[in-house]
């Protein structure tokens, strides 16, 4: 009987990828220690399977680790999402294990922090300036330069970002996102977390960049990029929010502009600090070149890693737990073909009541997979607020053009109806 092998999976509740991280490590023969922030039932009958972790003190959670591994030795850190990766980091260096650094991890999950290493760098960036809680945003919209993008500092997946082309717009945009940051933490994010106190509603404005966008997905080990694959966004990016929708890979992009965007992402990754582990990065292509728009320490988020497979059928999952444990990842590489994801965008706020046409959707040739991820009943809102996606179409081809059809084909079957509710908002507000 081999030795045993086990990692610390750090996830909240709310996470998008616990079942696939646990499945990559029962394929794999891996053991698993769960560091989640609600207590299981069960926990008892395994006491190395599960560790009660509260993600909002760090500190606190990473002694609570350590104690833990003097009893149940922990042979790597993985987080699944955001909200761990400051613990994952925090954990893994009390344990002496390879992990992106905690300073690093930092950086990478604060967008003025990223800015300013960046710039730092001498990396190609556009103009930014970190705006305040609190600050009168008429004054700000007078000076500034258009279009601009208005961001939070620490929230994910294009929420509250916003374009402003005037000093009106730039007002609105102002106004729109710091309601939505004096949201509850819960209502924005699930689980209070390290990178979301209540006390933290910076906000970022930059300079637009056109152009279009891709992702990177990649593995870091002791500083050398492998690069997983290379995504283009099909869909125009331009404001005034940024959903993003459709993910196909391989690139379409011409060699040179391929080989661009690696040697920015390398060039990002060290200006941040990220030296081992997953990264999620995302560019635009701009007239002048690749600019990095930020770089994230962890993997893809959502269920879009299901678009992926290695060596004949691995996940992606798979892979990080491995790497994580020091094996060998050769002959890894992604399968043949095309692949792509389509996170299902929500038309409008309210209540779901149903999704009609699945069947039909399914049955598209090329399709492998349609997965919702909002039940019926249940409250939903389209970006800038909403922060979920209403579900994800998943297909494999040929080519990336023959994915992408699918893909839109898939979705133009779907009937997506949403009644209108009454929503009041923190500041006693009413809106449909």
């Amino acid at each position: 009987m081999g030795a045993v092998r086990r990692v610390l999976l750090l996830m909240t509740a709310s996470s998008y990828k616990a079942g696939a991280f646990l499945e990559a490590a029962q394929r794999r023969g891996i053991e698993v220690t769960v560091g989640g922030d609600r207590p299981q039932a069960l926990a008892g009958l395994n006491p190395a399977g599960h560790l009660t972790l509260d993600f909002a003190d760090p500190e606190g959670a990473t002694r609570a680790v350590l104690e833990h591994a003097t009893r149940h030795p922990l042979h790597a850190v993985v987080a699944a999402d955001d909200d761990g990766t400051l613990l994952a980091a925090a954990a893994a260096a009390g344990l002496g294990l390879p992990h992106h650094p905690l300073e690093a991890v930092r950086a990478a999950g604060d967008k003025l922090l990223t800015r300013t290493r960046l710039a730092a760098a001498r990396l190609p960036a556009p103009w930014f300036e970190a705006i305040a809680p609190g600050a009168e945003p008429e004054p700000l919209a007078a000076r500034h330069r258009y279009p601009c993008v208005l961001k939070p500092r620490a929230l994910a997946a294009s929420r509250g970002v916003m374009r402003a082309d005037d000093p009106a717009g730039f007002v609105a945009a102002y106004r729109r996102l710091e309601r939505l940051l004096a949201r509850g933490d819960a209502e924005i994010a699930g689980p209070r977390s390290a990178w979301r106190p209540p006390r933290d509603r910076g906000m970022l404005v930059e300079g637009y960049i056109p152009g279009a966008e891709v992702a990177l997905e990649g593995l870091l080990t002791r500083g050398a990029l492998r690069t997983l694959a290379l995504f283009d966004k099909p869909d125009p990016l331009e404001g005034p929010f940024f959903e993003e929708t459709l993910y196909v890979q391989p690139s379409r992009l011409g060699s040179a502009t391929r080989h661009a965007v690696v040697a920015a992402v390398a060039s990002g990754v060290k200006a941040l600090g990220l030296v081992h582990g997953p990264i999620h990065a995302e560019l635009r292509l701009a007239p002048g070149g690749p600019f990095v728009l930020e770089i994230a320490a962890r993997s893809i988020g959502g269920l879009c890693s299901r678009a992926l497979r290695f060596g004949g059928g691995a996940s992606l999952e798979e892979l990080i737990l491995e790497h994580a444990l020091g094996a060998d990842l050769a002959g890894l590489d992604p399968d043949a073909g095309a692949s792509g994801v389509m996170m299902i965008p929500i038309p409008a706020a309210g209540r779901l009541v149903e999704v009609r046409g699945t069947t039909e959707a399914r049955a598209v040739p090329g399709i492998e997979e349609l997965r919702l991820a909002v039940l019926p009943g249940q409250a939903v809102e389209p970006p800038p607020e909403g922060g979920r996606y209403l579900g994800f179409l998943f297909a494999r081809g040929p080519t990336p053009g023959e994915v992408e059809a699918a893909l839109r084909e898939a979705h133009r079957r779907l009937v997506i109806d949403i009644e209108s509710v009454v929503i009041a908002d923190t500041a006693g507000k009413e809106s449909t």
